[in-house]
């Protein structure tokens, strides 16, 4: 729990102010840290931990107790726990967990436990010992959101809270979810959100343009963002920075599969994506890291935290990147900027106070807008180079995101926990767009295609508040756990719009030799069109994780949720969203789970009478096998999953009456698929993560959602020969999708399939640690040079993916 996470050694004073993007000076320390500490450890709280691995009991005891403990592999491995049942201190429960197999737990002067092996004819009982006698181990560090996969070199999760408040294994959690850890992110340099989820088993990309990109899970386009657990909402149309998120800043990016309205009320049912921000350390650490790579790219990025005060009781961290690049694009080029500070204040040993901020600015030159057209006026493929950027040499889309946050943790003496959330956050753009976009290009001349011009320059401004308490509770003699919380969020998308040009020309004369170079348009002072809209949204949740036996957990809970958006004439009031799932556990290892919920989304989807479309309605069905090797550093899943929906748009082939596209809902559509998932360490030196995916999506036996795969592969892994090679890293990867097409519209006027065929891409990376503190990268991206190409069938529309690309880094840890 984030309270009670402790040092392992004491750490001295650092004046870190003047280096971080948040302070708080003058702020009293603690009195008497280490007593307060010690006096929480000695009071007694229920717990319920299911036998299994004892490193897993460990650490399942370590995070309900909000304690440190280093417990190394060599001497848990191969050893069983019964689990622990009762009220016990922590010394109490870690002598239980212990005894009998000759470990003992020895207590540090700032509240950490280490384990090691007890004496000859000793029990098990924790003893005092000066923390520099503390064997090198690996902490288990954790707080109300998870455990923290930094500094865990694991390419799997311990303990996760996104799907229930509730902080459960992945094994635990009656649902699929995908994690990509600080670990796989370092050694890929996944340096943005769009290669995180390149990298996720189960996600798949559309490309709008150089400035937007929509992510899919199971057929659905992905609009649920959380940030720290805080559900805000993603407008794709006019984007604003969600799919331009640097990664400097985050510990680890979790995805769960599916519906998730427990929690962030109106959404879609494909999945939510949560961005779990780094949090302060306790001793001062930290980075700098300088890169470069092809076409001009040029990044860097300094990352510092530690404590403020002697006690450690403050802590502060602070993280900023700048990435200046061009790409294979003519033309184009992007220049990102990240700024991020996080403060976290110890009020009293059970109460932590978190306050924060960040801003992203990605303002980039010579932006696309739309892809290529697919045919040309003879009905062929238009094939132009990779490099071919359709956007005027002014075109932009500036993008930026500020964020303000702050959250308040408490840990009652009976192990209940309480945590209210604020989260303010503005999501703006200012786009000055132009293209050659539109159109069927002559082969012969290059004439036939016309630009897309306009001016959008907005912002949305989101306020979200959160608030839950979650412990446990005694009932027919069994423990079992129980989350209650309420959620509140507004927010308002204000926006103008400039399209009229009555003379400015559109006509391109040259598609084949375009190279960008057009007026600048003059925009009237007047914007031809405005957007203010006002959504939100309210909600009470519950869920209850029943003990009904060691080996059979059962969760129930539900959401009542109140929608509003007066614009788009939304109002939904008092929906209800169920929420069951069970986990049976089969052995130490092997786990079956099922769950159930139902959907609720609004939609602003209109059809050709300018009438928004229903709310989508249906059920969601998930069944499978979850599996824990290796003390929780090995985790595998299988799923299968059924959707079924109504309400559901597509395009109508007309327009509203404002010129939009317009669609019809369609009823009765079923979505079917199974995934499965690797994630972990498979044997020594060796980590992976992998997965694969198929879904289909119909309605009366038709497939509807074709421009996402229906079946997908992703697996990336590294390995650590030791030995002489001690300090290397090797690595590599492959992902593959199916095919995909859409109806595109054609130069006679029709419409006709067009099929994107399947491709594969490969990519590679090496990375070795000249010492403890420097170490050199090398990461190359589509290593055979793969040309493929994805389309937008909206737009008739194709975009080609990046060519090889080659990266250096160079890192210095202090």
């Amino acid at each position: 729990m984030a309270c009670a996470v402790r040092a392992v050694r004491p750490s001295r004073p650092l004046a870190l102010a003047a280096c971080l993007a948040v302070a708080l000076s003058g702020a009293p320390a603690v009195a008497d840290e280490a007593a307060a500490r010690q006096a929480a450890a000695a009071q007694a709280r229920s717990y319920a931990i299911p036998g299994g691995s004892l490193a897993a009991t460990l650490k399942r005891f370590a995070m309900q107790a909000g304690v440190t403990l280093a417990a190394p592999s060599a001497l848990t491995q191969e050893r069983t726990s019964a689990g622990l049942s009762g009220r016990y201190t922590v010394t109490e429960g870690l002598a239980e967990l212990l005894r009998g197999h000759g470990l003992r737990a020895v207590a540090d002067a700032n509240g950490g436990y280490a384990v090691e092996a007890a004496a000859a004819g000793a029990d098990s009982s924790p003893a005092t010992a000066d923390a520099e006698a503390i064997l090198p181990t690996v902490q288990v560090v954790s707080n109300l959101l998870g455990e923290i996969t930094e500094g865990s070199g694991s390419y799997t999760p311990g303990a996760i809270a996104t799907a229930t408040r509730m902080v459960l294994t992945p094994r635990q959690t009656p649902q699929s979810i995908s994690v990509i850890t600080r670990q796989v992110m370092d050694d890929f340099n996944l340096t943005t959100i769009d290669q995180v989820m390149q990298h996720t088993p189960g996600i798949s990309i559309v490309t709008y343009d150089s400035e937007r990109t929509e992510y899919y899970a199971r057929g659905f386009a992905i609009q649920n963002f959380q940030y720290d657990g805080i559900p805000m909402m993603r407008d794709s149309a006019y984007s604003a920075g969600n799919t331009l998120s640097d990664m400097a800043i985050y510990d680890r990016i979790e995805v769960l599969k599916g519906a998730t309205g427990l929690l962030t009320g109106s959404g879609t049912p494909g999945a939510t994506i949560n961005l779990i921000r780094k949090k302060p350390t306790r001793d001062l650490s930290g980075h700098l890291q300088l890169g470069a790579g092809r076409w001009d790219t040029y990044r860097g990025e300094v990352d510092v935290g530690g404590p403020l005060n002697e006690s450690g009781s403050i802590r502060a961290r602070g993280v900023a990147a700048y990435e200046d690049r061009s790409s294979n694009l003519d033309r184009y080029s992007r220049q990102a900027s990240v700024f991020y500070g996080i403060l976290e204040a110890d009020l009293t040993p059970n109460t932590l106070l978190t306050i924060g901020g960040d801003k992203q600015d990605n303002k980039p030159e010579a932006s696309t807008w739309g892809g290529i057209p697919l045919l040309n006026s003879e009905g062929g493929f238009n094939a132009m180079p990779r490099s071919f950027n359709n956007g005027a040499d002014w075109s932009h889309w500036d993008q930026y995101t500020r964020t303000g946050f702050a959250t308040l943790d408490h840990v009652f003496a009976n192990g209940w926990v309480a945590k209210l959330q604020y989260n303010h956050q503005v999501n703006g753009y200012d786009a000055n767009l132009g293209a050659a976009a539109a159109g069927f290009p002559d082969p012969v001349d290059g004439s036939g295609v016309s630009m897309w011009v306009g001016q959008y320059i907005g912002r949305t401004t989101s306020d979200a508040f959160d608030g839950f308490v979650n412990g446990p509770f005694q009932l027919a003699g069994r423990e079992h756990e129980l989350v209650v919380g309420v959620s509140s969020a507004r927010r308002r998308w204000r926006n103008n719009g400039w399209y009229n040009l009555p003379d400015y020309r559109f006509d391109v004369e040259d598609y084949y030799h375009w190279i960008g170079n057009v007026p600048r348009p003059q925009w009237g002072a007047v914007p031809d069109f405005t957007n203010d809209e006002v959504t939100r949204e309210r909600g009470a949740y519950a869920a209850a994780r029943w003990n009904l036996r060691d080996d059979l957990k059962l969760i129930t809970g539900g959401r009542w949720s109140w929608y509003r958006n007066q614009v788009a004439d939304l109002d939904e009031s008092g929906v209800f969203v169920p929420y069951v799932g069970a986990v049976y556990d089969l052995d130490e290892h092997w786990s079956l789970y099922a769950s159930y919920t139902s959907i609720f989304s609004p939609q602003s989807l209109q059809d050709e009478r300018g009438r928004v479309l229903n709310p989508l309605e249906g059920n969601n069905y998930e069944i499978g096998a979850k599996a824990e090797f290796f003390d929780g550093r090995l985790n595998a899943s299988a799923a299968i999953f059924r959707l079924e929906q109504d309400n559901f748009g597509i395009e109508s082939g007309g327009l509203t009456p404002t010129g939009g596209v317009a669609y019809k809902a369609i009823q009765g559509v079923k979505t079917e698929g199974y995934e499965v998932e690797m994630s972990g360490r498979i044997a020594e030196g060796w980590q992976l993560q992998g997965g694969y995916s198929h879904h289909v999506s119909r309605q009366q036996g038709a497939r509807v959602q074709t421009l996402t795969p229906a079946n997908e592969f992703t697996l990336y892994a590294s390995y650590q020969p030791g030995g002489r090679l001690k300090g290397l890293t090797v690595g590599g990867g492959a992902r593959w999708q199916d095919e995909t097409w859409g109806d595109i519209a054609t130069p006679s006027g029709g419409m006709q399939r067009h099929t994107a065929k399947d491709y594969w891409v490969l990519d590679a990376m090496a990375r070795y640690e000249f010492n403890e503190r420097l170490s050199a990268a090398l990461s190359v991206n589509n290593l055979l040079d793969k040309k493929y190409y994805t389309i937008f069938s909206w737009y008739s529309t194709y975009t080609w993916g990046t060519p090889r690309n080659v990266s250096l880094n160079v890192t210095y840890r202090f």
